[in-house]
């Protein structure tokens, strides 16, 4: 077994592979980048070293610095988690060659699976199921397009190198497979260095559904099981399952047997997962395999209870699998939610900078669990992926799991930069996911204009005027107690309030009990007990007996609770202010209609326009870069450009301007 292993990655996945490596008695070597300097797997690790500049370009994807920090810190192995170099054959190699351990498979089952023209070819070769389509290199557009008509739209263009999203688009019609094939091209020359796309028939209402299997260098090989990957947004995944609420045990042994057939075939020995498309006639299709741990790998370790990184490290060195086929048995139902640093009110945009608050929920060992790679007071940083952290809980059943869920989500805090965690909470409780009605389409078909403040599920209203009303007379009995008041003209304390929202007025009364406020909402009754502190987001407690987490945080007049999915502004205001409010003049927002504002923090990559040019609907304006994606601005009416704002190459905030528009002559 090796002593000190480095971890070729940052983030939660690097942090995960080192407690696991502590577990087991070895010691680690993070790199990092300069951006990454007080990073958490920095600081968990043993050693540290540092590998270049921010950008990943010149850091974790350089593979000569990494090997000579193996050389500098006496690492025998290395473990590249997954994303930059987990799939780099040039990089496996090297490492070999420079007498070092890949943890994972050899350089030749990356080769052979990681060209996805190839792999499919192989696939055949292997009896796996494939989608119909074309896997030779595509010359250009126009040949792009008579392919498509061959095949039959929809079609689907790939880049052969891509992943997570990259180099992939959807194409109904000629005008899209050829605005689908330039924008592969160009997508996958940038992210993978290769610019080479195939085009394979698009399957409708499909899911997606991948097998995690596992091999050793003694030709042992097993499949433990799959995980229900169909809820997705823009083809990266947002919520995974084990196992699939679709698959019978017929499908799910067969599509294991193929996916044990395939991996068989390049000799694999590692962790690798072999995905599919499965359409409504539980038909399933090879798309491709993932020759490294998945993002998603903890649902497979908390139905199954193994460490597929202990495996993996234990393969490497040269070790048999402790077990066969026949021994494998899986329990209970496991969810995974990505907790992304974005916001989903604004079209899922990135967003960056420092984590004031960060409080994830308490793991509970076998029901709760949070895989991270951050901190309170950590930043996020503009040039990596945003994912802050993996929520994953289990249940006995899916129904157990999905409330796991939602009650964890309702308790995980964080402030400071968006996250989605608001529509990870309106996801799990949409009628349609609980019943399991999934394909992956199911984000799109379900918020087909993004997800809007309309979106969010509706809270019980009741409930929460009872508990924003026992938290303002929390306040207001914090208030009335402080010393040193003029007599006469102290803080006094009401009975009787209304509970301002977007929905109207709600009239309440609150009394002080033993332990917390009975609010009497209409004709309900609240027993609100907590043991609450004024300032902390987290509000825990029993209403009625019945245990309860809302988020609450004072804004100015206003609360804002969250809870279940739910968020809403409120204010508590006695009858008489009430009224003084009516009267209050609406202040109006200012004009920005003129202005093209960033939707999010990011590096201005492009400028498409020059001052005084007439710009239609839809074409381009800018480019901002942001966390490895290329966002388009484009325009939204007719203008012509009277200013630019920003340059080219500067860094943006949000709501920054970077141009001015005038109306068009002869235009309102």
């Amino acid at each position: 077994m090796f002593t000190k292993i480095l971890i070729a990655n940052r983030g939660e996945i690097a942090c995960r592979v080192i407690k696991t490596a502590r577990r087991m008695g070895i010691k680690t070597v993070a790199v990092y980048s300069d951006a990454d300097r007080s990073a958490r797997h920095v600081t968990l690790a043993d050693e540290a070293v540092n590998i270049g500049a921010p950008p990943s370009r010149d850091s974790y994807l350089r593979a000569d610095r990494i090997i000579e920090a193996c050389r500098t810190t006496g690492a025998q192995a290395v473990h590249p988690g997954y994303g930059f170099l987990s799939e780099n054959e040039a990089f496996a190699r090297d490492l070999e060659a420079a007498g070092f351990v890949f943890i994972g498979p050899k350089h030749a089952s990356i080769a052979a699976m990681g060209d996805k023209i190839a792999s499919k070819k192989l696939a055949l070769h292997a009896k796996v199921s494939t989608i119909p389509g074309y896997t030779d290199v595509i010359a250009d557009a126009a040949q792009a397009v008579k392919i498509a008509r061959d095949v039959g739209y929809p079609v689907m263009i790939k880049a052969s190198a891509g992943g997570g999203g990259k180099g992939l688009r959807v194409a109904r019609d000629d005008h899209e497979a050829r605005e689908g094939f330039a924008a592969c091209r160009a997508e996958a020359a940038a992210s993978f260095g290769d610019d080479r796309v195939f085009i394979e028939k698009f399957i409708e209402e499909p899911r997606h559904i991948e097998i995690q299997v596992l091999g050793d260098a003694h030709g042992n090989l097993v499949y433990l099981g799959e995980r229900e990957c169909s809820i997705q947004r823009r083809h990266q995944k947002v919520i995974e399952e084990a196992p699939s609420p679709f698959l019978d045990d017929a499908t799910r042994k067969a599509m294991g047997e193929e996916a044990v057939a395939l991996a068989r075939a390049v000799n694999y020995q590692s962790a690798g997962t072999v995905e599919f498309v499965v359409g409504a006639d539980r038909r399933f299709y090879f798309l491709e395999m993932n020759t490294r741990l998945q993002v998603e790998h903890p649902v497979t370790e908390m139905t199954t209870g193994l460490d597929l990184v202990e495996l993996m490290i234990r393969v490497a060195a040269g070790e048999k699998l402790p077990f066969a086929q026949a021994d494998i048995r899986r329990s209970g139902w496991a969810m995974e939610c990505r907790i992304n640093a974005e916001d989903p009110l604004r079209g899922f945009l990135p967003s960056v900078g420092r984590l004031v608050r960060y409080r994830a929920p308490a793991e509970i060992p076998g029901c709760v669990r949070v895989d991270t790679g951050v901190f309170e007071g950590g930043e996020i940083p503009l040039y990596y992926d945003s994912m802050i952290a993996k929520l994953i809980v289990h249940g006995a059943t899916r129904d157990e799991a999905i409330e796991r869920m939602a009650d964890a989500l309702d308790a995980f805090v964080i402030r400071g930069v968006a996250s989605n965690l608001l529509f990870q909470s309106a996801l799990v409780r949409h009628p349609r996911f609980r019943a399991g009605r999934l394909t992956t389409a199911f984000i799109a078909e379900e918020y087909p204009h993004g997800f809007r403040s309309e979106d969010v599920p509706a809270g019980d209203a009741d409930f929460l005027a009872a508990v924003v009303t026992a938290v303002h007379r929390a306040y207001r009995d914090r208030a009335s107690g402080i010393e040193g008041q003029v007599p006469g003209r102290g803080v006094r304390i009401d009975d009787d309030y209304l509970v301002i929202g977007a929905q109207g007025e709600t009239p309440v009364r609150v009394a002080r009990a033993s332990g917390g406020y009975d609010v009497r909402v209409g004709h309900a009754e609240y027993a609100i007990r907590h043991d609450w502190r004024i300032g902390e987001i987290l509000l825990s407690g029993t209403c009625n007996g019945a245990p309860f987490v809302v988020q609450v945080e004072r804004q100015g007049l206003r609360y804002r609770l969250a809870h279940r999915g739910s968020q809403v502004d409120l204010r508590v205001l006695p009858r008489r202010a009430a009224e003084l409010l009516r009267l209050m003049p609406h202040k109006a927002a200012p004009d920005t209609s003129r202005l093209l504002l960033s939707p999010m923090p990011g590096l201005l990559a492009e400028v498409a326009v020059k001052i005084g040019q007439e710009v239609k609907a839809g074409e381009r304006l800018v480019v901002i870069e942001a966390m490895k994606m290329q966002n388009v601005i484009n325009a939204e009416r007719d203008v012509v450009v009277a200013e630019l704002l920003a340059k080219e190459g500067e860094s943006l905030t949000v709501d920054q301007p970077v141009l001015r528009f005038e109306t068009p002559a002869g235009k309102p």
